[in-house]
């Protein structure tokens, strides 16, 4: 598929015998040997990519992380400061497939065409209806189209240690294949502040189309 700009895109879519004992002996002996070199090489050469960071600098970037995405997007409390900046309604209010929600996508599509990851500027802000009709500021969600990113070579995108999650196309959202990234920053969300469902989310005071 090629690059397809997103609001043009919207605009579209809306066996062997048994060894003797010797033979048995021998092996397993051979065997051990083989695979405490292998585990000693294997932890040799790991790639520094591969190792775990340690939990305390984890917490500590997520917390970071957090912090920016707040401080970037207080002003989007009120939507119309949002929707003055280019950022619009898509797909509706988006629940989950079992319980929980994502709530409702306002989508900057400048920023998503634009393809760069940077934790001031989030592609979509999200919130959720309340039941005096109005809309409460619950996190960011950083989109990335996995095409125009793929093309780069730089690798699964990341932001400050958190790996973006990769959706298929097709999809129930109608865009091509995109890596995403939810911050739940405004929400607690007791599975996590980057999962991309939210439990104690829900669509039922919207009054338009849920997806």
């Amino acid at each position: 598929m090629g690059t397809t700009s997103f609001p043009t895109f919207f605009a579209k879519v809306r066996q062997f015998a048994p060894p003797s004992r010797y033979c048995l002996t021998t092996l397993a002996l051979l065997s051990a040997s083989l695979l405490c070199a292998l585990a000693q090489d294997g932890h040799a050469h790991m790639p520094t990519s591969q190792q775990q960071e340690p939990m305390p600098q984890q917490r500590r970037n997520a917390s970071a992380l957090i912090k920016i995405v707040r401080e970037s997007t207080e002003r989007f409390k009120d939507v119309s400061v949002a929707e003055a900046e280019g950022y619009a309604l898509q797909f509706g209010c988006v629940s989950g497939p079992d319980s929980g929600a994502m709530g409702l996508h306002y989508v900057n599509g400048a920023l998503v065409n634009l393809g760069e990851i940077d934790p001031t500027h989030p592609q979509i802000v999200i919130y959720e209806p309340t039941p005096n009709g109005g809309l409460r500021l619950i996190g960011a969600d950083f989109l990335l189209l996995a095409d125009a990113w793929d093309k780069k070579k730089q690798g699964p995108p990341e932001l400050m240690g958190q790996i973006f999650h990769y959706w298929e196309y097709p999809n129930r959202f109608g865009l091509p294949a995109f890596y995403t990234l939810h911050v739940w920053a405004w929400k607690d969300n007791p599975n996590g502040a980057f999962v991309n469902w939210h439990p104690k989310v829900n669509c039922e005071q919207y009054g338009g189309q849920a997806n």
